[in-house]
This record gives C-alpha cells, structure tokens and sequence, in this order.
C-alpha cells in the first residue's frame, strides 16, 4: 500500500510539472525574424541586428512569467513536502522543477546583462570544465576546432549536393522514421519560423522551408532530431509515474546533445565539417562572455573562411537573447561538446566499472548523466519502464562494450610518441587534393 501511495504521489507532481511547463518553449522566446538577416547583409555586415531590449519587450513570451514561477516555486515546496528531502526521484524532480524557475529568470531579463548570468546557471560557462578533468571547454573546443581544421579534414570534405527542398526532405525523412518509430508516433512539417534547417520539439521535427538538404543532411536528421531527440520524448511519454521524463529542462541539454552527436559518430553520419561548425560555437561563445559584439563575432569566423552565411548563423544562436552589442550571450551551444566528451567518459566508466547494462536508460526519457544510476535501479522494481525506441547499438550492448573498451585501452598510449613515428613515413606522400565543403545548419 505504501509503495502504491508514493507511486501516485510522485505521478501527481509529476503531471503538474508537466502541465506547468507546456508553455514555456526558451528558443521560441528569443528567436530572431529572416528580415534581421537580410537587413545585415544590406547593409554590408556593418550594422548590429536591431535585437535591442525593445524588439524582445515587443515578444511577448505565451505564457505569464510570474504566475508561471510562482505555480513552479509551489510544486517544489510539495515535492518535498509528499515526497521527503532524501527521496531519489523526488531530487531529479525537484532539480528539474528549480530549472524550469530559471528559465523563467532568463526570459524575464532577455536583453538586459542578466541574461547571460542566468544562462551561465543553466548552461555553463566556456571557461568551465569538463567532470573530472583540469580541461576547460574553450581549451577543448580550441583542440577540436584545430583537429577538424587539418589539411586532412578539408580533403575529407566532400561534396553532397543540396538537392532536397524543405517539402522533399519532409517526405523523405517521414518515410525513414516511418521504420523506426511505429505508425503516427511522430510528424515531420515543414515551418519557416526557425533559425536552424532543422529542429525537434516533442513529437515534431521542424524543417526550415527556406533550406535545400543532401542526402548526408537527411541521414544526420534520422537519427540526431528522430532517435534522440524525439525518440526520448516519446519514451518519456510511456512512463507509467514518472512522467516528467518525456520534457527536457536545461539541466538535460548536455546530454541529450551529447547523445545525439554520439549517435551520428557510432551511425557514422558526421563529417568534419558538421564537427567543427560544433567546435566553433564554443569559441564564440567564449568571444561573447568576453565582451565581443555580434559584428566582432562574425568577422571572427569570416576571417577564417567560414562562409558568411555560416559566420552570421553562428553568432546568431550565440547572441539570441541576449545583447548583439556585447555584455550578454546564450551560452546553450556549449551543450554540444561538454555532452559528447562527458557522456563517452560515462560509457567508458560503466565499462570498466562493469555496469554496461545501465546505458539503455540514457534513452529512457530527458535525463542527466547523473540520473541513469537511480532510474536504473527504479527499472528494476518497475517503477521506470524501459525505453521502448532504442538505437540496434544500444539494444546489445555488446559491440559497445568493446567499442569502449578499445577506447578505453587506447587512451593509455602516448599518442605523440607514435605519431612521430609515423609522421616520418607520411612525410613522403603528396598533398591530396582538397575538395570544397558542404554547409549544414541543424539545432
């Protein structure tokens, strides 16, 4: 009886967390029209994008800020009033509660100097670092920027023509999820209102109408916007109690982007250019949080012969809500790279701590790294039910467990030493003709 008690305590918090947050769409709040574009190119990239304190006072957020935080800062005080202040679960539901207040915090202070001290809460700090390690994320994402930028990584770069309009790819990459995900679990639109090609939301991938794909674009969307992202809502969505799984708050953002770039690794999807344009948004970021406008931003990665299209797609994700004349950033793009390096540390440590069986909960719903052990153990007394889409690598886990394994192994040798080993044999080869790099764009 007890058991059964707690069960429908936590379902009950957790469906007003739910309903709570429905409204609160953080990207839909900040997001900048087409026309911005346009206007700064018009102007031959020499004006700021009018994204002023005035231009976000006029967008309004579809939902009431004060009303909203204080029905969230009520369910905190619940949780741990029926729940305890020890109880596992109750603790990733209340965090995720506390998250969903800051967003409110960061949507509140949209263009003013807050807003970058309120994503920093949420998403971190170029300067911070990685779990574990004395590195920080600019000084990993300086390394993986030089890595992707090698004479070899620009040979890698191939051309995949953009032959797909938006009403194409929408059709095509239906049918591809269509054998994944079981008959109307999901739809993919087209929608001129987001910044990137591509994006997720609950059961919608959203195509832009105004972008062209390839075919390696659609290939990347199947499994980074569908398995991952989507894939989680909806097994978050078959949660019989703890229903908050199915909504991702930021504290989850990490993970899920890092999940999806590892996705696109192990399904051999990415390419360096994807790779580096995701090195690159932690150098801008960095160039923000140190006080860089948004033209600064953008010569920046002009100088380095990123396209200009590409250039102003960066800052822009990087200066959306905050201030485009510095003082003010979104630091969410740091989620990318913090994600993939600190959820490969997490899958090399199950394997040598011998609990690989653990990794299917990454896909169980919108989850940290941190919340796998606990919703494990709940999976074994049936309180958390198993995810039900789940990628074939993740199904057996037994080519992961020596993929890791290996990697693991790996790691212990002194990779200079043989790279001055072989570094003299290349020495002879002849420069391979370098070949011009598609651009993409996804969220």
């Amino acid at each position: 009886m007890a058991q059964s008690n707690y069960r429908e305590r936590l379902l009950a918090l957790s469906n007003r967390l739910v309903e709570i947050q429905k409204p609160i769409q953080i990207l839909d709040s900040i997001k900048w029209p087409h026309a911005f574009r346009e206007h700064f190119f018009d102007n031959n990239a020499g004006v700021l994008p009018p994204a002023d304190l005035a231009f976000y006072q006029r967008q309004l957020p579809a939902f009431d800020l004060p009303a909203t935080r204080q029905a969230l800062a009520e369910l905190n005080r619940d949780i741990v009033r029926q729940l305890g202040k020890n109880d596992a679960l109750g603790a990733i539901l209340q965090d995720t509660t506390l998250q969903y207040m800051n967003v409110v915090d960061l949507l509140h202070s949209r263009g003013t100097p807050a807003f970058l001290t309120h994503s920093q809460a949420l998403y971190g700090s170029a300067r911070d670092h990685l779990r574990g390690d004395n590195k920080s994320l600019l000084e990993l994402g300086e390394r993986l920027c030089a890595i992707f930028s090698l004479p070899a990584a620009k040979h890698l770069n191939k051309v995949h023509p953009k032959i797909f309009s938006a009403e194409q790819a929408v059709e095509r990459l239906s049918r591809r999820l269509g054998q994944y995900f079981d008959p109307g679990a999901l739809s993919v639109i087209q929608d001129d209102g987001i910044v990137s090609d591509a994006s997720a939301g609950g059961d919608k991938i959203k195509i832009n109408n105004r972008a062209l794909f390839s075919e390696l674009d659609l290939q990347v969307l199947e499994v980074h916007e569908g398995w991952v992202h989507v894939g989680t809502t909806l097994n978050g969505r078959e949660q019989p109690w703890a229903t908050w799984l199915s909504v991702g708050s930021p504290r989850i953002t990490s993970t899920q982007e890092g999940l999806a770039v590892l996705i696109e690794t192990l399904t051999f999807s990415s390419f360096p250019n994807r790779a580096k344009r995701i090195s690159d948004r932690v150098i801008a970021i960095d160039l923000a949080e140190q006080g860089a406008d948004f033209i600064e931003v953008y010569r920046h990665f002009v100088e380095r012969d990123i396209s200009p299209h590409d250039s102003y797609t960066i800052a822009q994700r990087v200066f959306r809500g905050g201030m485009v004349e510095g003082g003010a950033c979104l630091t969410k793009d740091l989620s990318y790279v913090r994600g993939f390096i600190e959820l490969v540390n997490f899958i090399r440590s199950t394997t040598l701590e011998g609990v690989p069986e653990m990794l299917p909960m990454l896909f169980v719903g919108k989850v940290t790294l941190e919340d796998v052990p606990v919703l494990y153990e709940h999976s074994l007394d049936g309180l958390i039910a198993s995810p039900k889409y789940l990628p074939p690598m993740f199904q057996d886990l037994n080519g992961l467990y020596v993929w890791f394994g290996f990697s693991s192994g790996i790691a212990q040798i002194d990779i200079e030493n043989v790279q001055e080993h072989y570094r003299r044999l290349f020495l002879r080869l002849s420069p391979s003709p370098e070949m011009p790099a598609e651009d993409c764009e996804y969220e």
